[in-house]
């Protein structure tokens, strides 16, 4: 379906135009006619499907720019994401006059607090930014008429549960709810339930939960010899952009100075750097001033970056979704994508349990050797030796060099020239530094099941000793402790909640769509 044929005012109809945009994916095609109508819409879809769009543009539409209030409010759960946002909300409202404003943590509240005065139609904001901005008063929600939870799945996991719902109880009850997730646990049901009215459940699905653009492989190697077996992949795959997913903050800082040393333009983004820092990486990956970005989990979820054509999974994730989420950053529309997952032999169990949530058995790649490597090195290198001599603006700067060059071949032989040349310009991988990134414990797998079928691989390989390193350092706990927590926490709400008022309690429940139905 055409955007044309969405029923869009005429002003968003040519924001959509000078995007760039005219199909609609399925995402859209299925939510954006419900949220005209004024249902609410719990979307599912995965990463890279247009999520922002699907929300976004129902949402602009039905703005009035007449009334100097906020009309919307988008809850995120990062900062990225919530400056991402609120940019392309920008590009879609513009010619409407639409203003959007972002509101983050890490920066300063007193500037926000500013901007909000100036006036704003829509909020974009993280939920402890926004909780402090009701505090003070700042904010002020009393005329919001739309409500968007995006990335739903990543605040539960984030713990913002209590936050979100501390927010929803500002929002007045007359509104129309968007609920956007790549996932649909069943936290997220409940809030479909609990604050939502007769939801649609609009649901695009694929044979596969990742991207079918994307082929996923992984590596078995030993932990000490991760760093290696990624660079010389990196050599011989020669990414245009690509993404280096770290388990912890030092393991991020690690990287990033490692890749450094071996000539590879990165630079890495967790949540200890400011976000002033973080947006400057980010840009600079956007402007192809640097190739990898190496990052933690939270501080890439949402980047919506095209042309990112590997992603590498230095450390892979405890929880399968996040696997998801991941891999969603390459293969984005409608270009193709490699993920990479370097597995120690203990940690084989989380392969199963991620080929077991995606429907998707990874291929075993052979780690390329140090010989390879120096040789796709040496390829890349002439390429750019004949590449150069073509270029006349290169061409011209020989002349500065003429006298120098004609005394050098009086000394030595062209080939001994040539050599000398291609050794300034190829790193032998015998002189290269060595690094090292410190050890950590591998994940300890505990199998869930009887270790039957596909989870007999992990069964045989879990380590049955030690705690895995984000609890050891006071990091994210795994998902099913946040799942309980989660469920005993709405279990105590829904109880307070029907000892005030059964009588009263709203009867709501989910109609499913999936793609291709009406």
């Amino acid at each position: 379906m055409k955007f044309t044929e969405l029923n869009l005012s005429e002003n968003i109809q040519a924001a959509v135009v000078t995007a760039g945009f005219e199909k609609a994916s399925p995402i859209q095609e299925l939510t954006i006619p419900l949220a005209l109508e004024g249902k609410d819409v719990i979307g599912q879809a995965q990463t890279g499907t247009g999520k922002t769009a699907a929300f976004g543009l129902p949402t602009l539409n039905k703005i009035s720019t007449d009334r100097n209030v906020i009309q919307a409010l988008v809850i995120a759960p990062t900062r990225e994401l919530a400056v991402q946002s609120q940019e392309e909300l920008f590009r879609f409202g513009r010619d409407k006059g639409v203003k959007v404003r972002s509101v983050y943590g890490g920066s300063s509240i007193e500037k926000q607090i500013k901007a909000l005065k100036s006036g704003a139609h829509v909020v974009v904001g993280t939920p402890g930014r926004l909780l402090d901005l009701i505090k003070r008063k700042a904010l002020k929600l009393d005329n919001v008429e739309t409500l968007i939870l995006d990335e739903a799945d990543e605040m539960l996991n984030m713990g913002f549960l209590e936050d979100i719902e501390a927010i929803i109880s500002r929002v007045p009850e007359n509104r129309q709810t968007l609920l956007f997730s790549a996932t649909m646990p069943d936290a997220i049901k409940r809030i479909g339930v609990k604050f939502m009215r007769e939801p649609e459940h609009v649901r695009i699905e694929a044979k596969e939960l990742t991207n079918v653009n994307v082929d996923q492989y992984y590596v078995r190697v030993k932990e000490h010899e991760k760093f290696d077996t990624m660079t010389r992949l990196m050599d011989v795959d020669q990414p245009e952009l690509s993404i280096v997913f770290g388990r912890t903050k030092r393991r991020v800082d690690e990287l990033t100075r490692g890749l450094k040393l071996r000539g590879f333009r990165a630079e890495g983004i967790h949540g200890d750097l400011d976000q002033n820092k973080r947006l400057r990486v980010i840009r600079d990956f956007k402007n192809d001033q640097i190739d990898i970005l190496v990052a933690t989990d939270v501080a890439a979820r949402g980047l919506d970056i095209s042309g990112v054509t590997h992603v590498y999974n230095y450390d892979i994730p405890q929880d399968p979704e996040s696997y998801v989420h991941r891999i969603g950053r390459t293969g984005r529309a409608g270009k193709s994508g490699e993920s990479i997952t370097f597995v120690s032999p203990n940690e084989m169990g989380y392969l199963s349990m991620i080929e077991k949530l995606t429907k998707k058995a990874m291929k075993g790649l052979k780690p390329a050797t140090a010989e390879e490597a120096f040789q796709a090195k040496k390829k890349v290198a002439l390429k750019k030796i004949e590449r150069d001599f073509k270029d006349e603006s290169i061409r011209a700067n020989f002349e500065k060099f003429k006298g120098d060059a004609i005394q050098l071949a009086q000394e030595f032989t062209p080939e001994e020239l040539a050599l000398y040349v291609l050794s300034l310009t190829v790193q032998d991988p015998e002189s290269m530094p060595a690094v090292e990134i410190a050890r950590e414990k591998p994940l300890p797998f505990k199998p869930s099941g009887g270790g039957k079928g596909k989870g007999a691989r992990g069964n045989r390989d879990r380590n049955r000793g030690g705690r895995d390193n984000d609890r050891r350092r006071g990091g994210r706990r795994d998902f099913k402790r946040r799942d309980d927590k989660f469920k005993k926490d709405n279990r105590r709400q829904d109880n307070k909640k029907s000892h005030k008022n059964t009588s009263s309690e709203k009867k709501t429940g989910f109609v499913i769509r999936n793609k291709g139905e009406r």
